[in-house]
């Protein structure tokens, strides 16, 4: 899609999932990206083990009888979310048989040295460790899933360096969710800083 719009000059915005698909797009073809956001990501190679909160949320994604699109993401939120906001959640999702590419989702994380994304992932992290494009992160202060990985991205990205990086106060992992309009001020400001005038 990137390719075929002829998109230039992009801000990324990656929170979750957003992370580990949007930066492998930044390291295949930089030259597009002017600057990213990452919220509550991350890009594992499964080097490191994921964390206690993350093989839980794993298991319980291949165990739980009745897999609750909504009720999940209220669960990683700080505040509870309104039932019409769940409702939506749920609504791609009228029974269990169309919930298995979501339960999936959680086995495609590489967790394991040998996992088969390892490669891509680590081939990614070579390019995003000369990206000297700005680059801010913007973390929830509630987010047990990757607490901590700010920092990394901090110290691995050349274009993190001088940056005015921020953790959201009371933002849990769906960050979108309890404090949206916080983390929408803070990526119009870092556009409007990396922006130059015209």
């Amino acid at each position: 899609m990137v390719e075929r719009l002829g998109l230039r000059d992009i801000t990324l915005v990656c929170q979750d999932w957003g992370g580990l698909i949007g930066l492998r797009l930044v390291a295949a073809d930089p030259d597009r990206f002017s600057r990213v956001v990452v919220a509550n990501t991350y890009l594992p190679t499964g080097d490191d083990p994921p964390g206690e909160a993350f093989r839980v949320w794993r298991d319980f994604s291949q165990e739980v009888d009745e897999f609750p699109v909504g009720g999940i993401v209220n669960m990683g939120c700080t505040t509870e979310l309104a039932p019409d906001v769940m409702a939506a959640y749920d609504a791609p999702f009228p029974d269990e048989t169309f919930k298995e590419g979501a339960r999936q989702f959680p086995m495609l994380v590489p967790a394991t040295p040998d996992d088969p994304e390892n490669g891509p992932n680590r081939a990614a992290w070579e390019v995003l460790k000369n990206f000297d494009k700005p680059f801010l992160t913007a973390f929830g202060d509630s987010d047990p899933i990757t607490a901590g990985a700010d920092t990394v991205f901090q110290t691995k990205i050349p274009g993190a360096a001088g940056q005015a990086h921020t953790t959201i106060e009371g933002g849990g992992h769906f960050l979108q969710e309890d404090r949206g309009v916080e983390l929408a001020g803070v990526v119009a400001d870092f556009v409007a800083a990396a922006t130059p005038p015209s």
